[in-house]
């Protein structure tokens, strides 16, 4: 899969740090966009306002009609002056992730595996997130793992999403010739993230469509009305027929350790299958309300920013 137009620092494969760290260039060319909240919580920015909060802003003298629990005694009995704590509301809009690392995902007939350019667009909407002063956490999720990542602010929630994010697909890609048969993994991940999730916050869901059940539709829907959400389906130039093929052919793909050989008309068998399941995940996420942008793992990422707008 060596190909001249590879991201910066990926080999299309595995998943190093450096390429994930380099996607916070891709997230600069992202536009910004204000949504009205759903909470009085959520927001882009820090608000001006000091009052009571979580984040400590100042000491100041104390003044009439200041409320007596917030003097700071420490700084009056040194100064022998009353002093008053100020704090900064919090305003950061928490940003949740639900990346899926699937098997099914580690599949690519071009460019990247369908699992890379999902960790890409992961990483992207995370920079995206932190470049815009939003706390930002996560559920990753495998068939035999789920990482649950709290919201954190700055450079912590970037960095422990990257850290996540290459430990969990260097453990699929080792475990692809045992894959599990669980079939509700994605289920429980979107309980976790149900658990995880504040009002007001803004979920990303990115995912092949593959394993989304009308269970996962019902905690979606019940996370729908009280935070913003946006779905991001991976595919690939083999999943959606655009690849250019001869009209007879003999093509050798291995699923986990089953190596097959796929002609004309398995293909096209297959090329149905996986239409359904892109239908029925886009008409999952319309069913609440929630718009899905296709990405193409044939295509770097940087190439399909207008898709993510």
């Amino acid at each position: 899969m060596v190909n001249s137009e590879l991201p910066l620092f990926a080999d299309g494969i595995n998943i190093n740090e450096k390429e994930l760290l380099a996607c916070q260039s891709i997230a600069r060319a992202l536009p910004e966009k204000r949504a009205k909240a759903k909470a009085n919580l959520a927001g882009h920015r820090s608000s001006a306002i000091k009052g009571r909060g979580m984040e400590f802003a100042e000491v100041r003298h104390y003044q009439s009609g200041d409320d007596v629990r917030t003097i700071d005694w420490r700084v009056t009995a040194r100064t022998g002056k009353a002093h008053t704590k100020l704090f900064v509301e919090e305003r950061e809009r928490p940003i949740l992730i639900l990346l899926d690392l699937s098997h099914s995902l580690y599949f690519g007939s071009s460019l990247l595996l369908q699992s890379v350019q999902a960790a890409h667009v992961a990483t992207t909407l995370g920079w995206n997130a932190i470049l815009h002063g939003d706390r930002l956490g996560a559920v990753i999720a495998t068939e035999q793992e789920h990482i649950e990542l709290k919201p954190r602010s700055r450079q912590q929630g970037i960095l422990q999403l990257v850290s996540a994010i290459k430990k969990l697909h260097q453990q699929q890609l080792t475990s692809l010739a045992a894959q599990s048969t669980q079939t509700d993994h994605m289920l429980k991940a979107c309980q976790r993230l149900r658990r995880l999730a504040k009002p007001g916050s803004l979920i990303w869901v990115v995912s092949d469509g593959t394993h989304f059940s009308p269970a996962c539709l019902a905690m979606l829907s019940d996370l729908k009305r009280h935070c913003d959400m946006g779905a991001v389906l991976l595919t690939d130039p083999l999943r959606e027929g655009t690849l250019n093929l001869p009209k007879h052919f003999q093509l050798p793909v291995k699923d986990g350790n089953h190596e097959r050989i796929i002609d004309r008309h398995s293909y096209e068998h297959w090329l149905q299958s996986q239409q359904t399941i892109k239908l029925q995940f886009t008409d999952m996420m319309k069913k609440i309300n929630v718009e899905t942008r296709l990405i193409n793992a044939g295509q770097r990422l940087n190439q399909q920013l207008g898709a993510l707008r």
